[in-house]
């Protein structure tokens, strides 16, 4: 054997096995930078869920002070309706039954609004389209 051809031999196999641990290092590299872009995202969802969470506190918080406001403001109307009711001659009695006759009718109103745009809350359609289909069905459409 010729010793050029030991060395190229040689040399060969020692370029495979750098490109080898080359590959390695590569995919050691990807592996480590994929972690920490897990970890990061990982770390970002944590910060944004907790914002989240704040912000659904402060919007709860919210929600309830306005219902408040919003409350005194429509049994301060109904007081100056019974008022002006009182003062065109009626009793205070009837004027008093008046504004609780026009609540209940209120309540009923958004009560059948709530009941029915309830059942869009079961996601109706996405369910039936879900359903498997009888096997009649497929016997029928096999059939034809």
């Amino acid at each position: 054997m010729d010793t050029d051809t030991v060395k190229s031999g040689q040399a060969a196999s020692g370029g495979a096995a750098r490109q080898d641990a080359s590959i390695w290092e590569d995919v050691e590299s990807l592996w480590y930078q994929w972690r920490g872009l897990g970890y990061e995202q990982f770390h970002l969802a944590a910060l944004e869920t907790r914002r989240a969470g704040e912000s659904l506190v402060v919007m709860l918080i919210a929600g309830v002070m306005l219902a408040v406001l919003l409350l005194g403001a429509w049994l301060g109307i109904l007081a100056a309706a019974v008022l002006a009711l009182i003062g065109q001659g009626w009793p205070a009695s009837g004027a008093l039954l008046v504004a609780v006759m026009v609540n209940l009718l209120l309540a009923l109103v958004l009560a059948w609004v709530i009941r029915r745009k309830s059942r869009f809350l079961q996601w109706p359609a996405l369910v039936h389209s879900l359903q498997p289909k009888p096997a009649q069905q497929h016997l029928n459409k096999a059939a034809r």
